[in-house]
């Protein structure tokens, strides 16, 4: 299969790219980077459409991403790449079938009691990340893609969820806001392996995550090597609105929110996941 793949110079991007050539498809690599393997398209997701001519698919993983100081200029910059680059890349695909890699953190804010599933509502997001995923999954739903959710992804050579992690270590000590509550993760290894399955799956949304529930204090206490401290939500609540702060709304809810992903309709399509977390 001939395979486009936005994001490839990223992180998740760059694992599906290599995949993609693993499995024998012929992979182009859309973005303002060359990616792992494969040909390199140039595109800028902000100005123009995309080239992806004699592709047979595409997998989208470029966004915009991160947890920057709200207000309209972070606004539009999400809006920008997560929103109009998504209508650009639609436009561009002329009906061959999208994998859109959206997150979720689209879902309504927690917490959470129960295990969400596809149907928990998507709004009232805290973040111009979660807001703008949310609206450019919107557009490539409309336009018949599959879109999966997944839920802080890791793995080898995570720029992201790891160095956050870090930072919380204090005293040869990780303090995490608030008591122990269950989550899901998803290992980069199972979100590439769903996007490349999902290239058959009937269009709609999918939540992608580890198949087991991890507790919060003992997967951070183990992947930091460090015991757990707690620090009380209201607190660490308070600490995220201070000017200069380091901890912020989202960053808070993230580890104490109970999020919990039903993979259940994932599942049902024959993909597996096949990687977590040692020692679970």
């Amino acid at each position: 299969m001939r395979i486009a793949i936005t994001g490839a110079s990223g992180f998740c991007g760059g694992v599906v790219a290599r995949l993609a050539a693993e499995r024998g498809d012929d992979v182009t690599c859309l973005g303002r980077r060359p990616g792992p393997v494969g040909k390199h398209v140039f595109w800028d997701a902000t100005r123009i459409n995309p080239d992806i001519s004699g592709c047979d698919a595409v997998v989208h993983l470029a966004a915009a991403v991160g947890d920057p100081r709200p207000g309209n200029a972070t606004e539009r910059a999400f809006h920008t790449v997560n929103v109009d680059g998504t209508q650009r890349l639609v436009e561009a695909a002329k009906g061959a079938p999208i994998v859109w890699v959206s997150s979720a953190s689209v879902y309504r804010p927690g917490p959470y009691r129960a295990p969400l599933t596809e149907e928990h509502p998507t709004d009232r997001q805290h973040t111009a990340y979660g807001r703008t995923k949310s609206w450019g999954e919107r557009i490539a739903l409309a336009a018949g893609a599959v879109v999966l959710r997944p839920r802080a992804v890791y793995g080898e050579g995570d720029p992201h969820l790891m160095p956050r992690l870090r930072r919380i270590v204090r005293g040869g000590r990780a303090w995490l806001p608030g008591p122990d509550v269950p989550l899901s993760l998803t290992a980069v290894e199972n979100l590439a392996s769903a996007c490349l399955a999902a290239l058959d799956w009937p269009a709609g949304a999918y939540n992608i995550a580890d198949d087991v529930v991890y507790r919060r204090d003992r997967a951070v206490g183990s992947v930091l090597g460090v015991p757990v401290r707690h620090v009380p939500l209201t607190v660490a609540r308070a600490a995220a609105t201070l000017p200069g702060r380091t901890l912020t709304r989202y960053s808070v809810d993230q580890v104490t929110d109970g999020m919990v992903l039903d993979i259940g309709k994932a599942l049902g399509t024959g993909w597996r996941p096949e990687t977590r977390l040692t020692g679970w």
